[in-house]
């Protein structure tokens, strides 16, 4: 019995009393979980507590009257009422042990949920100027932005992963000067893009194109901005993909100026009432809304600021139908909060509910070296190919975004339990091959008796592949995918310990019993947890290891 079936149960048990003499506006959440001390049974709940005071009687004498709707309840073995009114549930074995046979049928749905269905989300993250290849400090957002959307997705949310690409600006002027210079065998200007990333760039255009070494700077510059910036995305692009991370729109900021979108927005701003011109400039009034100081949009010499393409931005994700908008920024953008959060307040929307902004701390890698390319960064694409995306993904998505964080390369390289990511994958290994010996010795073709999963380590494994849906849903609506990589280290932990005392395969000389066929059913549900979880996570999940 899993805890939505659990809640089902309890809501089945209120809907009897309701029936006789009672009358409770059943909570739309109904908690269900773990007792902290494993002798008070399977299952704790709060209910009678939350609901008490509407039903007219005591917590303790409610808990009482729906413990014995719920001791009718197929697969309840016992329910004992505990302090004020807390339900503290046990299940009979045989429940109990189905739950395995639950997770195989249901393979890759298990864990996901409809906890967030009707959200409708906008995740930008990453988001890297196209200057220069991806580094360290895109790092994690990428791999957490990346968990982030597809936790989100399992919780049932309708979610759109979008890169948004600097490409106007100043410093797009400035990278084609920088590729211009290497075309003519220059020293970049000053201020100008160092790295050989960018001799690399010159040599492809010249290559593919070579009328415009020869010709005018100054007439091919255009051609050679457009040119490089191709290439540029294209690396950023591959280096993403090899890091397993794909986005569903690439959105140009070169689009909101040609399209007028930025004009239009401070129009629509200018409707609203937040809008003012001072000092031959175009202001929002963005202290409304608890930002520290008023934000130019539009420069007395006419020219648009950035914060200008952040509001027609924000209003195209709102046109676009996407309610919830979140923003993943690094850890040097905290004063784009207020910002931001104005912006959406101006455009009529809820701070509060419509926008969300998430701040990235730091990371470091020991012994990590600059690039040989780019000169004066650290790249993604050379930590991929020194430490692993796995690696690399599972380690940043394990730790709160809002925490500094140090990578041990000895660590992450090594095949031992002080490698968590190793632990968890290994993990997976074993329960494959565990299957496929099991499986090879026939276990299979003994039929499942989920009553026979009695042991206390197997108790403890399945109260463990029950609570995965829980874990999923609330990493989704709290945005912190690092919930499911503990859990899954917890996970692989309990699975060891039951394998060292549970044999799943017979020895040689013995006969193949229905608790050899339940035991493998509760690997090839543990096999399946611990994959679907990695999959959150976009890390592999390897059948041998």
């Amino acid at each position: 019995m899993t805890p939505e079936q659990l809640k089902t149960a309890i809501r089945a048990a209120i809907d009897q009393l309701n029936s006789q003499d009672l009358s409770i506006e059943i909570p739309e959440t109904i908690v269900v979980e773990r007792p902290k001390n494993r002798e008070h049974g399977d299952w704790a709940s709060n209910i009678a507590l939350q609901t008490a005071k509407q039903a007219g009687l005591k917590p303790r004498e409610l808990a009482e009257r729906i413990g014995e709707g719920l001791r009718a309840q197929d697969g309840v073995a016992e329910v004992d009422v505990a302090g004020p009114g807390f339900l503290n549930i046990t299940l009979d074995a045989d429940a109990a042990g189905k739950l395995a046979a639950d997770v195989v049928e249901q393979g890759a749905a298990y864990g996901t949920s409809t906890s967030l269905v009707g959200h409708t989300v906008n995740m930008e993250f990453v988001s890297a100027n196209p200057t220069g290849p991806l580094h360290l400090g895109h790092t994690r957002w990428a791999a957490l932005g990346d968990a982030i959307a597809r936790v989100l997705r399992a919780a049932g949310a309708e979610v759109t992963s979008e890169y948004y690409i600097n490409d106007a600006g100043s410093q797009m002027d400035t990278f084609a000067d920088s590729v211009l210079a290497r075309m003519h065998e220059r020293e970049v200007p000053e201020g100008g893009y160092p790295g050989q990333y960018i001799a690399d760039i010159a040599e492809e255009i010249r290559a593919g194109q070579p009328a415009l070494a020869d010709a005018c700077e100054d007439a091919v510059r255009d051609e050679v901005r457009h040119r490089a910036y191709e290439l540029q995305m294209a690396d950023i692009r591959s280096t993403l993909d090899d890091f397993g991370v794909h986005f569903d729109v690439w959105f140009s900021e070169t689009t909101l100026h040609a399209s007028g979108a930025i004009e239009q927005a401070v129009d629509r701003l200018r409707e609203q009432g937040h809008v003012y011109d001072k000092d031959g400039a175009v202001w929002l009034r963005t202290t409304d809304f608890g930002d520290d100081k008023d934000r130019v949009l539009i420069r007395a010499d006419g020219q648009p600021t950035y914060f200008a393409a952040d509001a027609a931005y924000y209003l195209d994700k709102k046109d676009r139908g996407f309610t919830e908008k979140i923003y993943l920024l690094g850890a040097d953008h905290h004063g784009y909060v207020g910002r931001l959060k104005a912006i959406a307040a101006a455009a009529g929307d809820d701070p509060e509910h419509n926008i969300e902004i998430l701040i990235g701390q730091l990371i470091k890698v020991n012994g990590a070296k600059l690039s040989k390319r780019a000169g004066n960064i650290i790249e993604l694409r050379d930590l991929i190919d020194w430490l692993g995306t796995d690696a690399v993904r599972y380690s940043l998505a394990r730790t709160p975004a809002d925490s500094p964080l140090t990578l041990d390369p000895e660590v992450l390289r090594s095949a031992s339990n002080d490698n968590p990511v190793y632990y968890v994958q290994y993990a997976h290994a074993r329960t494959k091959g565990v299957e496929r010996n099991a499986v090879a010795a026939g276990v299979e073709e003994v039929e499942f008796d989920p009553s026979t999963l009695d042991h206390e380590t197997e108790t403890v494994l399945l109260a463990a592949l029950a609570d995965f849906p829980r874990v999923v849903a609330q990493a989704a609506e709290l945005r912190e995918p690092h919930r499911i990589a503990r859990y899954l280290e917890g996970m692989a932990g309990l699975f060891h310990k039951w394998y060292d005392a549970c044999r799943v395969t017979p020895r040689t000389d013995e006969e193949i019993t229905p608790t050899h066929a339940s035991r493998l059913m509760l690997v090839r549900a543990t096999s399946i947890v611990l994959a679907n979880g990695l999959d959150m996570l976009g890390v592999s999940a390897p059948e041998r290891m």
